[in-house]
Parts: structure tokens; C-alpha cells; sequence
């Protein structure tokens, strides 16, 4: 690896450091100025094209303030969810949300479109592209600093355990920053354990691996076995279309059972053995323009194969999501989405979703509606906590970060490449992800477990190797952490499945929280009355 371009790193300080790039980061890092902060924005990507949201259009969670029509919308997937949801969360949610799209559309300069029956704006959902396009100008317009292509490595902490910044790697200057803060909100996304599913190449697990190094605590960790369905060979998990899709085995008959927000499963247990087709053969003339419209990119994979999904099979494939999908994360204590630790604030796909989704969720929706409310609520509560606690100079904080960059053996013997690859073989597999068992799922924990303890002796690097090694552990981590809560949940609830415990445990009517690094622990932890 060349020597660095510039040898100094730079130096910086400000009130709020929000790490990521999209919709939770853009609305964290607008709420943290519009509260008097300076804040700075660190994205491993390029703020507004990077990650889930950008590449394609989403739903939202958009609910008019009527009693009866949000009664009916909390109502919706508390059964699916395994009734873990909050009513006290889902009300704030659909109330933020309802107050941020309207803000969109005017401060934010948003176009939605227009019904031409009522002459009304149709705020229910936005394409990503032009959405975060917006949310970019509107952040810089705030007088938000963006650093783009500048991955956080570490989080940084004072004598008293509090976080105090964060350090990393500006890619295109070769070039290292440590960045003191007030306070940081974590709005780094969830880990899809390099799937290739679309936009979650950058989201790795590495706000999760950071926020452990500093102590804090995850909930719903084993809700993180989401699998999209896509056409084979495709990268595109726009899943919601498939409720409108007939399964079919390789010999042609219905596979029955199949489904996209029931019958997932029955898809994986095909895929072991055979291969699985589909066919939008459930959707009449309108619901086919109004899709089209909706998800342009989703039929541009079949139009360049010459394939009308609406009237011809197509082969279909599953690929993991990980907590992207799913809705475990970190621990968010109050309404300000403060973490655990003092100064440490998450949001987005990075914390927790079981406050509104209970153990299943889905693309969209629920999970674009928690992304701008959750950011707002951390923006606004690290600003306060920021122009509370003061500023740190950069001789009294330290780096927190281990795995990946500072190996405790001697001389590095992985690569970044080696430890995903062994880390995918347990993580990526049907039958010890999604169709688990205990004595499947465990042998899978064991290899993560002594791969960990290679990691932690073997990884590192300079330059960018660091980044990559950070990734392979952050994905290594992140998969201990939902194994561990899997295997402590002997019970079928929310999106977590298993074969050994098939129904529902009245008992088991709580959250597992979990963390640790070289030793992982998890707990239960009482509902929401």
C-alpha cells in the first residue's frame, strides 16, 4: 500500500457528528441544526447516493392524523410484529412522519405528485433518487458540513467513557480525520452481510460494531433474518410486488404456501432442492400502470431480458437483508433515541425498529417513516445533549475501536476478503438463517465465534484495508449478536421462525437485548405495557 498523500491527519471539531448518508442521517443532521448545532455529516458513500433508499421508490408510512385510520394502521402488523410493537412509539412515529412529509414537500421543495381528482399532493411515498437529491440541498442549504467517500473507522471517547467524536478515512485525499464532538448520532444503516441485495453494499454492520466497542446495548437482534425475493441474478429486493405474484415449483405446478408477506419461508425450503419461479399473474390493467410508475427500475431488469412478468414465469432467487430489513438494532432509551451510552444517539436502520414493527417489517413503510422520525428525534436530542455537554480538545479523547485495527497478534494473517467469506458461509445460507434450528444455528455460532477470535488476533491493515477489515468485522460481529438472541428466543415469533420451537410462547412475551464483543450475553427485557 503507497504512503499516505498527506501524513496529518485532519483535525476538526463541532456540536454534532452524524454518521451516515441517508434519510435517517439527512433528517438527524437538518433537526441537530435547526437546534442551534454546528454539525458535520461523515458518509462511507456519497450523501444522497448511497445506501437502500437512493437507489429506488419506497412507501410510507403516511397516515392522516384520524383516530380511526391510525388505530387501523398501528393495528395492521402487531400480529405479524409478535404484538412487541409500542402504541406510545407508533403514535409519535406516524405523528413526526405526517409533520416531515409536509415538510418536505415545501421546505424541503419535494414534487410529489398530484391527484387529479381532489388537486391534492399523494405524500404516501417517494422516489429515493430525487428524495435524497432533495434532502442533500436542503442539509447543505441548512449549513450542514458534509464530508462524502469518508467512512468513520472509530468512535472516540473522554476519561469518563462518554463519545466524544469519531475518527476515519477520507478515501479520494488518502487521508485520516478525527473529528471531536458534543455528541454523535449513529445513522450508519443496518448490515445485509454483503449480499449484493441493492444499495446495501455500504451497509455492513459498522455503526454497530463501533457502538459496541463503547458499550452499548442491541434489542431484537434475532429479528434479523429478512430475506428479499428477486429474479434470479438480480440485486432488486422490491418485494411488496410479489404479493401480487403466483409461485410456481420447477415442474410447473403452484407451490403452495408461497407468498411474499406470508409464505417467505416455503420459498427457502423450495430453493434448498429445486428451482422456484414467479409470475405477477394476480395483478388487473390499472395495478400494472400504477406499478410501473411506482418502481421503474423493478421492470427495467425484465424489459432488457425480454420478460413481461405479468404474463411469463421468471426464476426467482432469495437474498439476505439482514437488519436492513429486519428490526433489530440498537437500543434507543427515550424519545430522544439516546443509546446506552452517554453522547451516543441512533437512528434509521442502526436502532432498534421494534418500537413500531414489534419482530417484522418489511421495504418501506414502516421502516421510511422510522428513518425521518427517529432521525429527527436524535438530531434533536444530540444537539441539546452537544450545546449541554461542551466541546473536547483532541489530546483528551481515544480511539475505541480494536477488530480490524489494531489486531492483537503479531503481524496480520487475515484478510478482509477471508473473513467475509467465512463469516457469508454462516450467515447467507437458508437453513441456518432463515429456516433455523437450534442445532443448526448453533454450529453456525461456533464458527462465528472462532472466527472473531482469528479476527481479533489477525485483521488489520492501512489505507483502505482498514475500512475493508472494519466491514468483515462489523458483519462478523453483527452475526454473534443474532445468533446469540436467536438461540436465546426457543420460540416462533415475529420474523424469527424455528423449526424446534414452532409456536408462539406466551411466555416469552419480551425483548432480548444483547452485545459484548469477545464474550456476547444477551437478557430479556419487559414489554411496553
Amino acid at each position: 500500500m503507497p504512503e499516505s498523500k498527506v501524513s496529518e491527519p485532519l483535525l476538526l471539531s463541532t456540536d454534532v457528528l452524524v454518521i451516515g448518508g441517508g434519510p435517517a442521517a439527512t433528517w438527524a443532521a437538518l433537526s441537530a441544526r435547526e437546534a442551534g448545532a454546528d454539525v458535520v455529516l461523515v458518509d462511507k458513500g456519497y450523501c444522497g447516493t448511497s445506501g437502500t433508499t437512493a437507489p429506488a421508490g419506497t412507501g410510507v408510512w403516511y397516515v392522516a392524523p384520524d383516530p380511526e385510520a391510525r388505530a387501523k394502521a398501528k393495528a395492521s402488523r402487531e400480529e405479524l410484529g409478535g404484538f412487541l410493537a409500542d402504541h406510545a412509539w407508533m403514535d409519535g412515529v406516524l405523528e413526526q412522519t405526517w409533520t416531515n412529509m409536509n415538510r418536505l414537500a415545501v421546505a424541503g421543495r419535494y414534487p410529489f405528485p398530484v391527484d387529479p381528482e381532489t388537486g391534492r399532493q399523494i405524500r404516501t411515498g417517494v422516489q429515493g433518487p430525487e428524495y435524497m437529491r432533495r434532502m442533500r440541498a436542503w442539509v447543505r442549504r441548512a449549513g450542514v458540513t458534509i464530508f462524502d467517500h469518508s467512512p468513520a473507522l472509530e468512535l472516540l471517547t473522554d476519561a469518563s467513557g462518554q463519545v466524544r467524536g469519531a475518527a476515519g478515512y477520507h478515501r479520494h485525499e488518502d487521508r485520516d480525520y478525527r473529528i471531536t464532538a458534543g455528541s454523535v448520532v449513529l445513522a450508519s444503516g443496518g448490515c445485509a452481510f454483503l449480499s449484493k441485495a441493492l444499495g446495501t453494499d455500504v451497509n455492513t454492520g459498522d455503526g454497530a460494531l463501533m457502538a459496541a466497542e463503547v458499550g452499548a446495548q442491541f434489542s431484537g437482534m434475532e429479528f434479523s433474518n429478512a430475506y428479499g425475493i428477486v429474479p434470479k441474478g438480480s440485486t432488486i429486493t422490491k418485494t411488496a410486488y410479489y404479493g401480487f405474484a403466483t409461485f410456481f415449483h420447477e415442474d410447473g405446478r403452484v407451490l403452495e404456501g408461497a407468498g411474499s408477506l406470508r409464505g417467505r419461508s416455503q420459498i427457502a425450503r423450495a430453493l434448498l432442492h429445486e428451482k422456484v419461479f414467479a409470475q405477477l399473474d394476480r395483478a388487473d390493467t390499472t395495478q400494472q400502470q400504477q406499478m410501473r410508475i411506482g418502481q421503474p427500475n423493478f421492470f427495467l431488469q425484465f424489459d432488457r431480458r425480454g420478460i413481461d412478468p405479468f404474463t411469463q414465469r421468471f426464476e426467482v432467487d432469495l437474498l439476505a437483508e439482514g437488519t436492513v430489513r429486519g428490526t433489530g438494532g440498537l437500543d434507543v432509551i427515550d424519545r430522544t433515541c439516546a443509546t446506552t451510552v452517554p453522547g451516543l444517539f441512533a437512528a434509521g436502520d442502526a436502532a432498534t425498529r421494534e418500537r413500531i414493527c414489534g419482530g417484522f417489517t418489511g421495504g418501506g413503510s414502516h421502516n421510511s417513516a422510522w428513518a425521518m422520525s427517529s432521525g429527527t428525534w436524535a438530531g434533536r436530542g444530540a444537539a441539546q445533549f452537544a450545546l449541554h455537554a461542551g466541546r473536547v480538545g483532541h489530546r483528551e479523547v481515544f480511539g475505541a475501536g480494536r477488530v480490524g485495527l489494531r489486531p492483537s497478534g503479531v503481524g496480520a494473517s487475515l484478510t478482509a476478503a477471508e473473513v467475509v467469506a467465512a463469516a457469508q458461509t454462516e450467515l447467507l445460507p437458508f437453513d441456518k438463517n432463515y429456516i433455523r434450528e437450534g442445532n443448526r444455528v448453533s454450529p453456525a455460532l461456533a464458527q462465528l465465534d472462532a472466527l472473531w477470535e482469528a479476527t481479533s488476533a489477525g485483521l488489520g491493515g492501512t489505507g483502505i484495508e482498514r475500512v475493508r477489515a472494519r466491514q468483515a468485522a462489523a458483519i462478523t460481529a453483527v452475526g454473534r449478536w443474532m445468533y446469540e438472541s436467536a438461540l436465546a428466543r426457543t420460540e416462533s415469533r415475529g420474523m424469527s421462525k424455528r423449526d424446534d420451537f414452532p409456536e408462539l410462547d406466551p411466555g416469552q412475551h419480551h425483548h432480548i437485548l444483547t452485545g459484548g464483543l469477545d464474550a456476547v450475553w444477551t437478557k430479556p427485557a419487559p414489554v411496553a405495557a
